[in-house]
């Protein structure tokens, strides 16, 4: 480790000054003593470090002859002559000597004796002595620092007061990218780059200042021979003389590249965690297909790429194999396009929802067919005519400045659903290893979405087909009555129920009007409504009273799959101006008058089909031309916010609005579904108006 000589200090004029330190130093941890012999070997003077080294005081010592004072018998000769070497010839020597210690032990001493003259010509043996062992341990301290420093990996170094390098170890040199010598007597300005230099040099001055160290300061690499992607970590620690006084700066320097690196991985993978749980809650939050591709497109921007489009083989959302072998054309649909910022980009790609057909050679047909990723990371004019769709689209992608790009598959148990496309141009860096690992861990998650919507869509469709081939004509019209019917399905993204409504001719020109929901959804739902729609047709024609009717299909329904259902069956009978109606937990009709405000027609509320054992009594209704009835199932007034009483009287103030208007049935339906109906309902309705002619 270079070092470099301290100048004596001058004060403000340029003169070399005094500086006093207090004790402490290193001469007061040696305790260097020191004795004056005269030619004749008695000791003329002794200093206060040999009473402390050797015993004896000042009046014992001074004035006796040294030999058979401090020396032991057998030492007698040699130090005699050692003693005329100095004396006679002037040869000085050091070494190890023992020496008797007045309180009788024989102890080794370190030794340094040389010849002084006086004034008068007198000669003298001076004898420079300290503690072997504490000499020996100073020793062995400074050869193991000086060892340590030497060849530690850490770089090291000492600055003065001035902030510039005394002492500075190869390590340092090396990360420094010049020599130990050239960093003696410069300054960190003139060492390290500019880039680093001002911080350094303020923090440096801090330090000296206050006291407090700086501790594992981290730095990043730039214009030193480490260069770029380097890092080290920094401590400053002040060096202080026993009383306190500044001394200088010690700097630690170690390379800390893999810790930094290993830091850098650490967050990456923990933010493909949290990007990874993001998407777990925002992908696939409904059933609906477009959703669902947007929410994929969505998660990926803007912290993957700066441009994301989704595209589905057309042949898995018609339902049909969607296998594509390679080297064939295929069709696909884009479902979504996100973009961070505006950009022509946008324009080159298919627009959600329209159908398109795919090249062989379009890299997202590849990546298809083959169910692998395809990533080109640093995107060439020749890789755009694989990326867009035509030339005019490449051209767009070139003037977006579309530099990298990925297509990962969507795979859902085992089959290629379609692709992610991903782009970046802001984003300077090219997709990596890690990018690709991140985008098949978002296409898998929202392949299993995109699937289980596609599924529901097509059982969604059987379903609402199987419902509507099970329901009678929309509108029925006689001489004896006026029929209005509606079934509207739940919301987009809702399963279909098991709403009901048929109107029966019986004998004797009576009809009957039945309306009826099944509890639950889906297919089993509409096929369990099927079922209990044919057996209320069965029923009806052996003319029972509605109560019975009611109470034959709650066994029948108690024979099914656990499932209940409300119903609600009326019987109007012209001759008498009378319809009888039963309720099996069916929310009540409503009666409105020809002149009359509109009311709820109150019955005996029996149990739901499929509980069993309960009576569904039955109760006469004038009914006269001009009046209304109206049945319902519950999804024409229930929301998930109000109360359900008030929504029944929001029914009874449209209906009150629509006495006396004049207006056809066929338009109070479409009315009362305009009003009491949200775009977002999840459940389905079935609604029938009747009102006698005369």
């Amino acid at each position: 480790m270079r070092n470099r000589e301290e100048p004596p200090e001058e004060d403000a004029d340029g003169a070399v000054g005094v500086s006093l330190s207090p004790p402490g130093g290193l001469l007061d941890v040696l305790a260097v003593g020191a004795v004056v012999l005269d030619e004749r070997g008695r000791i003329v003077l002794w200093s206060p470090q040999a009473e402390q080294l050797f015993g004896y005081t000042a009046a014992e010592a001074l004035g006796r002859y040294a030999a058979p004072l401090l020396v032991p018998d057998e030492q007698i000769e040699l130090v005699l002559r050692l003693f005329d070497q100095v004396m006679r010839e002037g040869k000085s020597w050091a070494g190890v000597f023992p020496v008797k210690c007045k309180d009788g032990r024989v102890r080794l001493f370190e030794f340094r004796n040389m010849r002084l003259h006086d004034d008068q010509s007198a000669v003298y043996a001076l004898g420079l002595v300290t503690d072997r062992a504490a000499l020996r341990e100073v020793e062995r301290d400074l050869a193991f620092s000086t060892l340590l420093i030497q060849q530690s990996p850490m770089g090291i170094a000492v600055l003065d007061t001035d902030l510039r390098y005394v002492s500075v170890n190869p390590a340092l040199a090396r990360l420094d990218g010049i020599s130990e010598e050239e960093h003696l007597g410069r300054t960190v300005r003139e060492v390290l780059p500019p880039s680093h230099a001002r911080d350094a040099d303020a923090v440096l001055r801090r330090v000296l200042e206050t006291g407090e160290p700086v501790m594992d300061r981290e730095v990043l690499g730039g214009e030193t021979p480490a260069g770029e992607g380097h890092a080290w970590s920094v401590s400053v620690y002040r060096l202080d003389d026993s009383g306190g006084r500044p001394l200088g700066l010690s700097i630690s320097v170690t390379d800390i590249t893999e810790r930094h690196k290993a830091a850098i991985q650490a967050e990456q993978a923990r933010q493909r965690l949290s990007h990874l749980a993001e998407a777990s809650v925002r992908i696939g939050t409904t059933l609906d297909l477009e959703q669902t591709a947007r929410e994929l497109a969505e998660i990926t921007v803007p912290e993957l790429a700066d441009i994301a489009a989704v595209d589905v083989l057309d042949a898995a959302v018609q339902d049909q194999p969607v296998r594509i072998p390679e080297e064939e054309t295929a069709t696909f649909r884009a479902l979504a396009l996100v973009s961070a910022y505006p950009t022509v980009a946008a324009e080159a790609a298919d627009p959600p929802g329209q159908a398109a057909r795919y090249s062989a050679e379009r890299l997202i047909t590849r990546c298809v067919a083959t169910g692998q990723p395809v990533a080109v990371p640093a995107v060439q004019q020749e890789d755009l005519r694989g990326i867009a769709r035509d030339e005019d689209s490449a051209a767009l992608l070139a003037r977006a400045g579309v530099h990298s790009y990925l297509a990962v598959p969507l795979i859902a148990r085992g089959e290629v659903l379609g692709a992610l496309d991903l782009k970046r141009t802001r984003n300077p860096k090219p997709f990596d290893h890690d990018d690709t690992i991140l985008a098949c861990e978002l296409a898998g998650r929202a392949a299993v979405c995109i699937d289980n919507a596609r599924l529901y869509r097509q059982q969604h469709n059987i379903a609402l087909t199987l419902q509507r081939s099970m329901l009678p004509t929309p509108a029925t019209t006689s001489t004896r009555l006026r029929i209005a019917s509606r079934y509207q399905p739940a919301g987009a993204h809702s399963e279909i129920g098991g709403d009901w409504f048929d109107v029966l001719q019986l004998a004797e020109e009576c009809t009957a009007l039945v309306v009826g929901d099944v509890m639950g959804s889906g297919v089993t739902a509409a096929a369990t409504m099927g079922r209990l729609r044919t057996a209320t047709q069965t029923l009806a024609r052996l003319a029972l009273p509605p109560g019975d009717v009611l109470r034959h299909l709650d066994q029948i329904t108690a024979g099914l799959d656990p499932y209940f259902a409300t119903c609600l069956y009326a019987v109007y009978d012209p001759h008498r101006h009378r319809c009888r109606v039963a309720s099996a937990g069916h929310l009540p009709p409503v009666l409105v008058p020809a002149r009359g405000e509109p009311r709820l027609v109150e019955l005996p509320t029996g149990p739901p089909l499929g509980i069993g054992g309960g009576e569904h009594g039955t109760v006469a209704v004038d009914l006269h031309p001009g009046d209304l009835l109206v049945l319902y199932t519950d999804g024409l007034i229930e929301t998930r916010r109000d109360d359900i009483e008030d929504r029944l009287e929001v029914l009874l103030d449209l209906l009150r609005t629509e006495a006396g208007s004049g207006r056809s049935l066929e338009a109070v339906c479409d009315h009362l579904l305009e009003s009491l109906r949200s775009p977002d309902n999840h459940d389905d309705v079935a609604l029938l108006l009747m009102s006698p002619t005369e």
